[in-house]
This record gives C-alpha cells, sequence and structure tokens, in this order.
C-alpha cells in the first residue's frame, strides 16, 4: 500500500469527530491491559522484552516490574515524547516504522498487542519478527482486537456496522486496516512463519468500551465480576474482547 500515513494524527483521541466517542477508553488501560498481563505473564521468558507499538508508555509501564531490558519501537514521535515523560530512562525507545526497523540484538521476549490490525503488510513484519527479531526460544505475545465480540456481534444486528469484521469510519481514522478473528490471525502469524503454540481470549465482553467507561463510574461492576468476564473469556476465546496468540519462532526460510 503506497498511501501516505500520518502516524501522529492516527494517535490522537477522536472525542469530536465520533459524536463523543473517544479511542483510548478507561475500559482499555484500567481494564484489559491489567488482564493481558495475567494473560501473557505464566509464559514470560526471562531476559529481554521488546514492544513494538509502545504509543504514549500506558502499556510499557505494566512491564516494567518484570523486566529490566526493555526496549520499544513506536512510529508516531508526539507519542514518544509522551511516553518518555512517564517511563524516563528506563527503556530504550526507538522511533521508527516496524517495516524499517534496525534493531540491535534478538529478543526473549516481543509484545505487539492492538497494532497488527494498523499495519499496511502485517505478515512482512511478523516475517521480520520470526526471521529477525526473536530470540531462538524466544516468545511473541500477539493481541489483536476480536471481530466476533459480543459487542460488535451487536452493533451489526443494531445496523450500527455492516459485518462483524468491518473495519468502522471511527477505526480507519486510527489507522485500522483489518478486523481480525482467530482464524484469520492464526493464518497472517503461521503465513509469516511462527509457530503458534497458545490460542486464547481477553475478556468475555458484550458491551461497548463507552458503555463500560460508564458502568465503571458507579458501584454496579465488581471486582469479582471482571475477574468472572476474563475468566468466561477463556472457555470462549471467541467471545472476548480480544484474541491472543502466543508464538515461538518458527523454522523460517
Amino acid at each position: 500500500m503506497n498511501k501516505q500515513r500520518n502516524f501522529n494524527n492516527e494517535c490522537k483521541d477522536s472525542d469530536e469527530r465520533d459524536n463523543g466517542r473517544k479511542y483510548g477508553y478507561s475500559f482499555d488501560y484500567d481494564v484489559m491491559h491489567p488482564f493481558m498481563i495475567k494473560s501473557f505473564a505464566p509464559f514470560f521468558n526471562n531476559g529481554s522484552l521488546l514492544e513494538l507499538g509502545s504509543f504514549k508508555g500506558d502499556f510499557t509501564k505494566r512491564f516494567l516490574p518484570f523486566f529490566d531490558d526493555v526496549t520499544c519501537v513506536e512510529a508516531s514521535d508526539v507519542a514518544i515524547e509522551e511516553a518518555k515523560l512517564k517511563l524516563g530512562n528506563k527503556v530504550h525507545i526507538i522511533n521508527s516504522l516496524f517495516e524499517k526497523a534496525t534493531l540491535p540484538k534478538r529478543y526473549d521476549n516481543i509484545v505487539l498487542t492492538h497494532v497488527l490490525e494498523h499495519l499496511d503488510d502485517p505478515v512482512l513484519v511478523l516475517k521480520r519478527i520470526n526471521d529477525e527479531w526473536l530470540a531462538e526460544n524466544g516468545r511473541l505475545f500477539l493481541v489483536c482486537p476480536n471481530a466476533n465480540a459480543p459487542s460488535r456481534q451487536i452493533a451489526v444486528q443494531m445496523g450500527l456496522i455492516t459485518h462483524n469484521s468491518a473495519v468502522t469510519p471511527a477505526e480507519a481514522e486510527h489507522g485500522h486496516q483489518c478486523t481480525y478473528t482467530l482464524d484469520t490471525l492464526e493464518r497472517d502469524a503461521v503465513a509469516a512463519g511462527l509457530k503458534v503454540v497458545h490460542r486464547s481470549g481477553i475478556f468475555f465482553k458484550a458491551l461497548a468500551n463507552f458503555q463500560w467507561d460508564r458502568l465503571l463510574q458507579t458501584d454496579i461492576i465488581s471486582n469479582e465480576y471482571l475477574d468472572g468476564c476474563y475468566k468466561l473469556g477463556q472457555q470462549y476465546p471467541d467471545l472476548c474482547s480480544s484474541i491472543f496468540l502466543m508464538c515461538e519462532k518458527g523454522d523460517g526460510e
């Protein structure tokens, strides 16, 4: 794809562009981020971590208790400036496109969360991860929004979007190129040469993010309820907010 992209514009929120709806919600930061870490932690390798797409550093902070050696690659220099204010010198941040990045070594853990759907050529980047950046026994933690989340399926039935895997206008403004399902996510991982070791979902989700944000401000939702949604997601990954693959290095070329 040859279109020119402005990654600084894509990282802006969208209150005015979508009837007050936002791109980043408290639900993402306060609910999904901790549950992603909970899903990843049993599979973490000792050693280094590479985060591809660190945005403004909010998720990056959650890795610091686990790793002393953290490198981030981010395309938006505006996002990087905000990340540096939060992270200081605790991580090494590289301002680059993934397609062009030159990294100094291979990594024991690589994290790619809610990023693959933004890429013009996701298989190319996944192949770079497999062939160039994963250590021999390294692990990739790959998470994407789920097209089949009940909240999206309800939106289809309401006529708000045309089909589960549609890219909405607001998502397109933020650089989304596709919306993955478990089978299409695994298709791209395998096409890149990666070995899929573990498949799961993160957090059973029947409400939209803006609805969750309103509920989280009340006493209707308890921590026990959130834990229940997380556990239910392990049973029904295809009905989760996000889908998760843990991959290891394949044979490649």
